[in-house]
């Protein structure tokens, strides 16, 4: 059976402007790589990050590049070996599992042999702003389950403890995104922690992060930009209490999958993030629920407009994606 490749961008406008630490999104910039063999296609999306110095235009001729070794039916695992981990191998990783499926007519899960997955708590997220602004989307927010709150180095305590009025039953995390000094991180933790915050999400530079070393925090620290793969684990003892695993970060879901059990036998936790960027880029993180004590995959709820036949958000929920959709 002949596989061919075919990859393309896509821009999804966002229903109203993202902050985070480092900038400003209006729209989600995606790749989309799509293996066809005979009348079973796969699809599988992906985020190219220039924090990683990925652009669109780099990961489409990468995963271009894989046109031969696609056709020659290569698994999920030989492509593992010939890719190095990131957007372009997740795209590619998604697409091949998907495939399988429609041909098998089977759930990614079940060839996977994990649990199947459940409809799961996944973070809404709060992009930075002004304070009363903050304040007033967690107002609008009040019954979500759990509230992930990107922030700056500015005005920390004021925003979440005006966050945490507007929604005081709600779990909350948070994420500087690299943009805490470690003293910083020591001055804000205890007035985080008294507001209930259960977890920050790489305070500190990934780059400069000894310093946790010797840092007693109050709170669970994640290591996000600080984990990629299976490989990085070593380097966070001492430092991190989790990791935040994205597949465009990992690779796709079958390192993930990996990363997540490796992660917990080194005694981490584990949460499941994302890009931002339509249902068929969270499809796949959806499976992970079970491994994960945070799912964060609120990507499309960031969007003007999803994809047809997206994932369902009810309730602070999201569930697993239709057939018709992936896997």
């Amino acid at each position: 059976m002949t596989q061919k490749l075919s990859v393309f961008d896509e821009a999804w406008p966002l229903e109203r402007p993202f902050a985070i630490s480092r900038g400003v999104k209006t729209e989600a910039h995606v790749v989309v790589a799509e293996i066809q063999a005979d009348q079973a296609k796969g699809r599988g999306e992906c985020v190219p990050y220039a924090r990683y110095d990925e652009t669109v235009h780099g990961v489409i001729e990468q995963i271009s590049k894989q046109s031969d070794l696609i056709e020659t039916g290569v698994d999920n695992y030989k492509l593992a070996q010939q890719m190095p981990a990131g957007a372009a191998r997740n795209a590619l990783d998604a697409a091949l599992w998907d495939l399988r499926a429609k041909i098998t007519g089977q759930r990614v899960w079940d060839l996977l042999e994990i649990p199947e997955p459940l409809p799961c708590v996944t973070a809404t997220t709060i992009g930075l702003a002004s304070t009363e602004k903050m304040a007033a989307r967690a107002q609008e927010l009040c019954s979500t389950p759990l509230i992930k709150v990107k922030l700056d180095s500015e005005e920390v305590v004021p925003r979440m403890e005006a966050i945490r009025a507007g929604a005081p039953t709600s779990r909350l995390i948070v994420d500087p995104n690299e943009s805490w000094s470690i003293d910083e991180l020591a001055l804000f933790a205890p007035e985080l922690k008294h507001l209930g915050v259960e977890m920050i999400e790489q305070p500190v530079s990934a780059k400069n992060d000894s310093a946790l070393l010797s840092f007693e925090s109050p709170i669970p620290i994640c290591a996000d930009e600080a984990c990629h793969t299976i490989s990085d684990l070593a380097k966070l003892a001492g430092k991190y209490h989790m990791v935040n695993i994205k597949l465009d970060k990992t690779g796709g879901l079958t390192e993930a999958l990996a990363l997540s059990l490796a992660a917990k036998k080194n005694g981490l936790h584990v949460m499941v993030g994302c890009m931002v960027a339509t249902s068929l880029a969270m499809a796949p993180g959806t499976l992970l629920g079970h491994f994960c004590e945070f799912l964060d995959l609120d990507g499309p709820l960031l969007l003007a407009k999803d994809r047809g036949k997206g994932l369902v958000f009810e309730n602070g929920y999201i569930h697993p994606p239709s057939s018709s959709l992936w896997g």
